[in-house]
C-alpha cells in the first residue's frame, strides 16, 4: 500500500506542470481523465486540497489591498480638509447648530452699541472707528467671527486694511469692561468767524469705572473715614428706609422684610461725619421755637387749640396742643413753599396713641401730593394711598423725642415700596416742595427747623445705635440674619463680623473725641475689642492662616475664607481706638493692629491674580476657583492699600497699591 502512495505521489509532481492551469480553471477534472480508474478519487481529492491552499492567500492579498486604499483614501481626505482650513482659515465657520449665535441685545448697556451702529452705518454721524482710521462703510463686508468655538458673532470686515470690527457689546460682557459714547464738543469757532467742524464724538473704554481716591494727607483717627464723604448709604436700593424710632437705616441686603446691620449702620455714621467735615455750613430755616421765632398756626376747628407755655425741663418754653384725629381738625404751618432744603427737624412728645406729626410734600412735577405721618407705633414703613406712615414706636409716648428726617429720603422710600419691584418710581430731590407740617392729637412740640442737612444728628443717631444695640457678653454687634456663602457652612444668625466690629470701633472712637470724652462711647468701643481675641469657630472673629498669621474674618465661616476689605477695615477700627483712647485701652488696639499688619504683609499677594485681585481666598481654604474681586471692590482694595500708605511706610504696601491699580486700565502681569 506505501508503495502504491508513493508511486501516486511521484505520478503526481511530475504531472505538476500539466495541472497547475487546471487548478485555477473549471476545467480542472479534464487533466484527469488520461489516468486509470483506480486513481481517479485519490487525484480527485488530492487536486481539491492543492486548490483550497492556492485559493486561501489570494483571497487575504485582496482583502490587504482594500484596507490599504481605504486608509489611503482617509489619509488624503484629512490632509485636504486640514490645508482648507490652515489656508483659508478665515472663512471657515463652524456649522451653526454647534455654536451659540450671540444676542447684542441682550448684553446692550446705555450707549455702548452706538459702536456697532455706527460701523453697521445706521449712525450717519462721522467719529468713532470710521472716522479716525479712515474706513469706507460702504466697503464693510459682513462676516461671522467664531469666537473661541463657543459663540458666532455677527462683524464686519475691511478688506483693504484687512481688519475685523467686532461688537462692543460682545466684547462688553466678554471681557467684562465698559465703554460709552461721549457727547460731540460744541464746534470752535476760528478767528474768521466759521465755525469748526472737526468737534466729534469719542468712545470711551475703560477697564473699570470704579474710582481710585488718592489720600491728600496722612490718614486721621479723628477726620475724615478714607473716602465716605462720597458714601449716601440711605439711597442705596438694599435700604428699605430710616427707621423713624432710632434714625439709622434698615437694611433688605439678606432678607427682604429688613433689619438692623450693624456694618451698614456703621458706614452711614461715618459717611455723615466725614460730610459733616468736607461741606459747607447747612442752610437753616427755624421755623418755631417759641421763645424768639414764632410761627403763625392755623387752627382750623374749634375743638382745636395751641398754648405757649414754660416747661421746667428744658428751662424753656414749648408749644402745648390739642386736636381731634381727623386731617382737618390738625393744627397746620401753612404756605411754607420750601425746597432743597428738605431736612426736617423737630423736638416733640406725644401724649396718646392718636397723636402724630404729618408732613405735606409736593412734586413739582407732576402735582402729586404726599402726606407723610410720623406716628407712635411699631412700625417701620406703611403706604396706603398718598399716605406714607414711619413709626416711631410706642416708646416715643409721653417722652420728648427728637426727629430728624430728609424728606426727599422718606418720600421716595415709600414710592419704592408702594410702586413696581423691577423699576420703582423716583424723584429728584429738586422736585419736591413742603408745603406744610401738621400736628394731631395731644402732645407738645418745639424747635421745628428744615435744613439742607444735619449730618451730626444722623452721626449720633448711629452711635446711640451702637451703645444701646452691643451685645455685652460678647462685645459684638450681632448681625440677626443668615448668611449663606457658596461654599462654606451657612452662618447662623447672630454671627459677628469683623468689619462690623471695625467699622462699629471707629464710629465710637470719633463720637468718644468729638462728644468732648463721653465715656459711654469709649466704654462700647473698648468692649468690642473683645471678639477680636476669640477664635471665629468660637463665637469670635480672630482665625489663623497656616497656624501663623492672625486673620480678622469679615465672615467667620469654616473653614475660615479670608477676606481682603473686610479685614483692613477692622484694622482701621483698631487704628482709630488706638489713636484716641486713654492709653489702657489704645494698648490693646495697638496691639491688634501691629499683628494684623504683620499678617496682612505676608498674605497680600496671595490675593494678586495678575490682572486684579481675589475678593478672598477660597481657592486655598476649599481648594477651588479663585472668588475674583468685581472692579468696584478691586478698587476698594486700591484705595484701602494707599490709605495704609500713609500710616505704614513700607514698600510692600504702596508698590502693590500701585499695580493693583494698573490693573484698572488694563496693564496685566507679564507672561513667560
Amino acid at each position: 500500500m506505501s508503495q502504491d502512495l508513493l508511486a501516486n505521489a511521484q505520478y503526481a509532481v511530475n504531472k505538476q506542470k500539466t495541472c497547475v492551469v487546471a487548478l485555477t480553471s473549471i476545467k480542472s477534472a479534464t487533466c484527469n481523465h488520461k489516468n486509470s480508474r483506480s486513481n481517479s478519487n485519490y487525484k480527485s481529492r488530492h487536486n481539491f486540497i492543492l486548490f483550497k491552499r492556492k485559493r486561501e492567500p489570494f483571497v487575504f492579498v485582496i482583502m490587504r489591498l482594500n484596507l490599504k486604499a481605504v486608509l489611503l483614501f482617509l489619509t488624503v481626505i484629512v490632509m485636504v480638509i486640514t490645508c482648507a482650513v490652515y489656508m483659508r482659515c478665515v472663512e471657515f465657520t463652524f456649522p451653526q447648530d454647534l455654536v451659540k449665535r450671540w444676542d447684542r441685545r441682550l448684553y446692550a448697556v446705555g450707549n455702548a452699541d452706538l459702536l456697532h451702529d455706527q460701523i453697521d452705518g445706521s449712525d450717519d454721524g462721522i467719529g468713532g472707528i470710521a472716522a479716525s482710521d479712515g474706513v469706507n462703510l460702504q466697503e464693510l463686508q459682513d462676516i461671522e467671527c467664531i469666537i473661541n468655538q463657543e459663540y458666532t458673532v455677527h462683524c464686519k470686515r475691511d478688506g483693504d486694511n484687512h481688519e475685523v470690527y467686532v461688537p462692543f457689546s460682545f466684547l462688553r460682557h466678554y471681557f467684562d469692561i465698559s465703554g460709552t459714547m461721549s457727547s460731540p464738543p460744541s464746534p470752535l469757532t476760528t478767528i474768521d468767524g466759521n465755525s469748526d467742524s472737526q468737534a466729534q464724538s469719542k468712545f470711551l473704554w475703560m477697564h473699570s469705572t470704579a474710582k481710585i481716591n488718592i489720600p491728600k494727607r496722612k490718614y486721621d483717627a479723628r477726620g475724615v473715614f478714607m473716602y465716605f464723604e462720597n458714601y449716601n448709604v440711605e439711597i442705596r436700593d438694599r435700604v428699605k428706609c430710616i427707621s423713624a424710632a432710632d434714625g439709622v437705616p434698615i437694611s433688605t441686603q439678606w432678607e427682604k422684610k429688613g433689619y438692623f446691620y450693624p456694618t451698614q449702620i456703621a458706614q452711614f455714621a461715618l459717611s455723615h461725619y466725614s460730610k459733616n467735615l468736607t461741606e459747607p455750613e447747612p442752610r437753616i430755616r427755624m421755623l418755631e421755637n417759641v421763645d424768639s421765632v414764632q410761627a403763625n398756626w392755623l387752627l382750623p376747628a374749634k375743638i382745636s387749640n395751641l398754648t405757649r407755655i414754660w416747661h421746667p425741663k428744658f428751662n424753656s418754653s414749648v408749644i402745648q396742643y390739642e386736636t381731634a384725629i381727623d386731617f382737618d381738625s390738625a393744627i397746620a404751618l401753612r404756605e411754607i413753599n420750601q425746597t432743597l432744603d428738605l431736612v426736617l427737624s423737630a423736638d416733640f412728645l406725644l401724649v396718646t396713641n392718636s397723636s402724630s406729626l404729618m408732613i405735606t410734600v409736593e412734586n413739582r412735577e407732576t402735582k402729586h401730593t404726599y402726606r407723610v405721618h410720623y406716628i407712635p407705633v411699631d412700625l417701620l414703613l406703611s403706604v396706603q394711598d398718598e399716605n406714607i406712615y414711619y413709626g416711631l414706636g410706642l416708646q416715643a409716648l409721653n417722652k420728648w423725642h427728637h426727629l430728624t428726617r430728609d424728606l426727599h429720603i422718606d418720600v421716595q422710600k415709600g414710592l419704592a415700596l408702594d410702586g413696581p419691584k423691577k423699576s420703582p418710581i423716583r424723584v429728584k430731590r429738586t422736585d419736591l416742595r413742603i408745603l406744610s407740617i401738621s400736628f394731631l392729637g395731644v402732645g407738645f412740640f418745639d424747635n421745628i427747623s428744615l435744613s439742607t442737612y444735619d449730618h451730626m444728628a444722623n452721626f449720633y443717631d448711629a452711635a446711640e445705635w451702637l451703645v444701646n444695640n452691643q451685645d455685652h457678653q460678647t462685645g459684638g454687634w450681632p448681625n440677626p440674619v443668615r448668611r449663606s456663602l457658596n461654599g462654606f457652612a451657612e452662618l447662623k444668625a447672630g454671627w459677628l463680623s469683623a468689619m462690623g466690629q471695625g467699622h462699629a470701633i471707629s464710629v465710637l472712637a470719633r463720637a468718644y473725641w468729638k462728644s468732648g470724652g463721653d465715656k459711654r462711647y469709649l466704654k462700647a468701643a473698648a468692649l468690642g475689642l473683645k471678639p477680636y481675641r476669640v477664635l471665629s469657630k468660637d463665637g469670635g472673629v480672630l482665625a489663623h492662616f497656616m497656624d501663623k498669621y492672625f486673620w480678622y474674618e469679615e465672615y467667620p465661616t469654616t473653614p475660615a475664607s479670608f477676606v481682603l476689605n473686610g479685614f483692613i477695615y477692622s484694622l482701621l477700627g483698631l487704628y482709630d481706638l488706638n489713636a484716641t483712647a486713654p492709653s489702657f485701652i489704645a494698648n490693646e488696639a495697638g496691639q491688634f493692629f501691629q499683628q494684623g499688619m504683620i499678617s496682612l504683609k505676608n498674605m497680600l499677594l496671595l490675593f494678586d491674580t495678575g490682572s486684579g485681585t481675589s475678593y478672598d481666598l477660597r481657592h486655598l481654604s476649599l481648594g477651588v476657583a479663585p472668588n475674583l474681586a468685581r472692579w468696584d471692590y478691586h478698587a476698594t482694595h486700591v484705595n484701602q492699600l494707599l490709605l495704609l500708605a500713609t500710616i505704614d511706610s513700607d514698600p510692600l504696601i504702596s508698590r502693590t497699591a500701585e499695580r493693583w491699580k494698573g490693573y484698572m486700565f488694563g496693564k496685566r502681569a507679564k507672561h513667560n
